[in-house]
């Protein structure tokens, strides 16, 4: 499920009641259940949905009345989806190394960091389509709304919007970033051909290179 939907269940209904309460400390079903004034059953499904997404997680075991019962607490994941602290924060981190290192400098730290977020990640298996099209849903994870299409014999990643475009929108060295991410991704050369203008529209080309 998309990153948005599961937002969407952190803050809403009985899902987001839970979450909010879980995130003040780690709660037991009939705890949960007393708190929201809804079915012990009713609970379990929400959890139960909620673990799926990887919301919350299984924090321990506490005495009941007549038997242990578990507690849950929320997730790293979850306080991510939810805070709107990392982008003002994030994008802020940018204007003050742009303003305190040369041009130079500062596209080749951007560049580093897009290496360095693929470490660890297995990359450029299957043919160039193939790792083309995974590097294009790598993206949609991230945030993003692209797709794959072949275009004078090499592949190009159009997007309808772009991940970091907080970012891009008045730092585009920022797209060096993912051009070096989708580089070690692919396993192959990827250049950006973002609009410049529109800056929150990707494209990325991934060179052909007479592979397949």
């Amino acid at each position: 499920m998309g990153k948005f939907k599961v937002q969407r269940r952190l803050t809403r209904g009985t899902s987001g009641q839970i979450i909010e309460l879980l995130r003040r400390k780690a709660m037991t079903i009939d705890e949960l259940a007393a708190a929201i004034g809804v079915t012990r059953t009713a609970i379990r499904a929400h959890l139960a949905t909620l673990q799926q997404d990887g919301a919350i997680e299984q924090r321990g075991v506490v005495r009941g009345v007549s038997k242990p019962a578990r507690t849950y607490g929320v997730t790293t994941e979850a306080e991510l989806l939810l805070s709107k602290a990392y982008v003002p924060i994030l994008t802020q981190l940018l204007h003050v190394l742009a303003n305190r290192i040369p041009g130079q400098e500062f596209d080749a730290i951007l560049r580093e960091v897009g290496r360095g977020l693929m470490a660890g990640h297995v990359t450029g298996q299957g043919t160039l389509r193939e790792r083309a099209i995974a590097a294009s849903d790598f993206l949609n994870d991230l945030g993003g709304t692209t797709e794959v299409a072949e275009e004078g014999g090499q592949y190009v990643i159009r997007g309808y919007g772009c991940p970091i475009a907080a970012a891009t929108a008045e730092h585009p060295e920022a797209c060096s970033a993912l051009e070096s991410l989708l580089t070690e991704f692919v396993g192959r050369p990827v250049t950006k051909c973002c609009e410049e203008y529109q800056r929150q529209r990707c494209c990325f080309i991934v060179r052909n290179g007479g592979a397949a």
